[in-house]
């Protein structure tokens, strides 16, 4: 079953959500195809500027893909200092694509 999850990351800017960008997918930049991110089962991947900070919404074939990928996310996470705020998991009900 598909899964959305949810980041909100108080005190992160766009250069920092760069960085991570570009450890994540080992240097091929914002990772602009799913083929470009470490592991497979990525299905979208949103990212945009809050008030306060950054705000990202991914969603993943499964929750297994997605724990998989956050063995690489959340390292890089801690590396730069991003706040320890673990992502919010729905089940996806609707999910409408090109």
């Amino acid at each position: 079953m598909a899964i959305l999850a949810v980041f909100e990351l108080p005190g992160m800017t766009q250069a920092t959500y760069e960085q991570i960008q570009e450890q994540v997918t080992g240097g091929r930049g914002l990772g602009g195809r799913p083929a470009d991110w470490p592991v497979p089962g990525l299905i979208s991947h949103t990212a945009a500027p809050t008030a306060n900070g950054w705000f990202v919404a991914d969603v993943w074939e499964s929750e297994e893909a997605f724990q998989q990928f956050g063995e690489i996310l959340m390292p890089v996470l801690r590396e730069v200092g991003a706040a320890d705020v673990p992502p919010k998991i729905y089940p996806v009900f609707n999910l409408v694509t090109p």
